[in-house]
């Protein structure tokens, strides 16, 4: 992806404007933070100064009253107990002044009246209370009486002037105190209000600059590729806004220049696979009247061609049979060649045959014993075992889905084919085994015969693949080929280990059943068998008695009707019969 460069990008103008917009914030919180402080202080103030001195303030206006009260009242009496309220006026105004004094730290205009009280009061204490006491106590009540005068009463007067001053002083003040509270509570809202301005001023120019610079290109961006999306990919995408949703737009149409490229390679593709498939189409009517002729020829090679070919057979034979002695040497010897040519001849298309029909006339696939195939194939060898004197066995063998008919013809190939291709003067002895390979089961066809070279170890599935002559072994050079076509027919593969010390052993593999592919994974995985290709070389099974024979009708693999002329021809050993 190319770096986004021209302009501000989108993250940053959004993150220029919530800085700014925190920046106000944070300085409108710091100024309502300070204004919270100064009204609390204020509240304080009224609460805890203001107040408090008001009621003080009283309660010293009380104890000048009780003074001056007490005084009269002993000056008329005489009696001393009339100056207790007196002593205890004294008493409550030192104390009301020293608690007041506490709290005028902030109010030194206060303090200032609250000393003239106190000097007011000292001087009328000296200049009346003090004399009418003293006088009252030495010359009785009428000479106190006759000190209380006008002046007196003006002298207490002005002590009343002062504590009304400084009532008046302490008001102020908290009147002041209150008004402070209350600007402070108006810039404290006024702050708040801002602040909320602030706030949605922020957000509707958020919302403006997101409708503006993400919402439209994006709906542009939508609505174009929505175009292309419908078919129209030669429609070039552009798109406006900030850098990121440019360099976007700029993507999405390399994507469609791509995906435009990769659909004109499809449609080329496609016209070619048409192309191909209209020629495979023609090949496949060829094939099938290939198929069709197939099918004509194996019908008149089965029936219009056996039959003269029966005729000429039959009448050699006669020839033979009639004649035989009668002629000169060479003319038995003629007659001998036309007899063995005619009867190669049934052969080789009974065997053109039976491979052509593999895989084509199909009876269906069924759950099949091979355990009962093998007897099958023990009663069709029987004869060629007695003539040459040979041992089958096998071990317990699967169930396979197949065709059993198939099947039978594939074991007695192999089994003939080991039987023919036996050592001189040494029984030949064959041994069918089997074991499952992961999800297959691979069967084995082991014997002691002439064996085979390695180099010819694929040829000998060729049909008519001949590795000795007709002289040597006798056959037409089929049976492999049908063994493999009927191999790989039911799914697997056949090949020929040449790694056995003695004999050949050809294996072939057919798919296991699911039942016994998930019955031996129950078991313990140290006991399964490791997965073998062709060549590796396993131990068969050791051989068991051969099961009850049974014979079978089947389309009949080349046997050995004689022993072989010779166990070797030259350096080639075992071949298809």
């Amino acid at each position: 992806m190319k770096p986004v460069s021209g302009g501000w990008s989108l993250r940053r103008r959004v993150i220029t404007l919530l800085t700014v917009v925190g920046v106000l914030l944070i300085g409108l919180a710091t100024a309502e933070a300070a204004m919270a402080a100064r009204n609390r202080t204020q509240i304080d103030a009224i609460l805890n100064q203001t107040g408090p001195l008001r009621v003080q303030s009283q309660e010293l206006l009380n104890a000048v009253l009780d003074q001056e009260t007490a005084v009269r009242g002993y000056a008329v009496s005489g009696d001393p107990a009339d100056l207790s309220p007196y002593e205890a006026g004294l008493d409550q105004e030192k104390a009301t002044i020293s608690a007041m004094r506490a709290l005028l730290d902030d109010y030194p205009q206060i303090g200032q009246e609250l000393q003239v009280v106190e000097r007011t009061a000292e001087q009328w204490r000296e200049a009346v209370a003090e004399p009418v006491i003293a006088t009252t106590q030495q010359d009785g009540t009428r000479a106190g009486q006759a000190l209380v005068t006008e002046q007196a009463r003006q002298r207490f007067d002005e002590v009343r002037s002062a504590v009304d001053d400084l009532q008046q002083e302490i008001l102020a003040a908290r009147e002041q105190s209150a008004a402070n509270v209350r600007n402070s509570s108006n810039v404290l809202v006024i702050l708040l209000i801002i602040a909320a301005v602030v706030v949605v001023v922020a957000g509707a120019v958020l919302l403006l600059s997101l409708d503006r610079m993400v919402i439209r290109p994006l709906t542009g961006l939508a609505t174009q590729v929505r175009e292309v999306a419908e078919g129209d990919y030669q429609h070039r995408i552009a798109t406006v806004g900030p850098p990121e949703f440019t360099q976007l737009g700029d993507d999405v149409d390399a994507m469609r220049q791509k995906i435009a490229s990769d659909l004109a390679e499809v449609r080329e593709a496609r016209e070619r696979i048409e192309w191909v498939n209209s020629q495979l189409q023609k090949q496949a009517e060829e094939l099938t009247r290939s198929n069709r002729d197939l099918e004509q020829f194996a019908y008149v090679a089965s029936h219009d061609l056996q039959e003269p070919l029966r005729k000429v057979a039959s009448f050699c034979q006669l020839l033979q049979r009639r004649y035989a002695g009668q002629l000169d040497e060479r003319a038995d010897q003629y007659i001998a060649f036309a007899v063995d040519g005619a009867q190669r001849m049934q052969r080789l298309i009974n065997d053109l045959l039976a491979f052509s029909r593999i895989g084509r006339l199909t009876t269906g696939f069924v759950d099949v014993d091979l355990n009962k195939v093998m007897g099958d194939v023990a009663g069709q060898t029987e004869a060629a075992r007695q003539y040459a004197d040979a041992e089958l066995t096998w071990t317990e063998l699967p169930v396979i889905r197949g065709e059993e008919p198939l099947l039978t013809n594939l074991l007695a190939n192999l089994v003939s084919n080991s039987i023919k291709f036996r050592r001189p003067d040494v029984p030949p002895k064959v041994h069918i085994s089997a074991r499952l390979v992961g999800a297959e089961w691979e069967i084995s066809c082991q014997d002691n015969g002439i064996g085979i070279e390695p180099e010819f170890a694929d040829k000998i599935f060729v049909i008519f693949q001949r590795l000795h002559s007709k002289d040597a072994y006798p056959g037409t050079g089929i049976g492999l080929a049908i063994v493999k076509k009927i191999v790989e027919y039911h799914g697997g593969r056949v090949w020929v280990d040449t790694d056995v010390p003695e004999g050949t052993a050809i294996r072939f593999t057919l798919p296991a059943l699911p039942e016994d592919v998930e019955a031996a994974a129950a078991t313990d995985p140290a006991e399964q068998p490791q997965p073998v290709t062709p060549g590796d070389t396993t131990p068969a099974d050791d051989a068991s008695s051969a099961l009850p024979e049974h014979s079978a009708e089947a389309d009949q693999p080349d046997r050995a009707d004689g022993p072989p002329e010779s166990g070797r021809t030259g350096d080639m050993r075992e071949t298809v019969g």
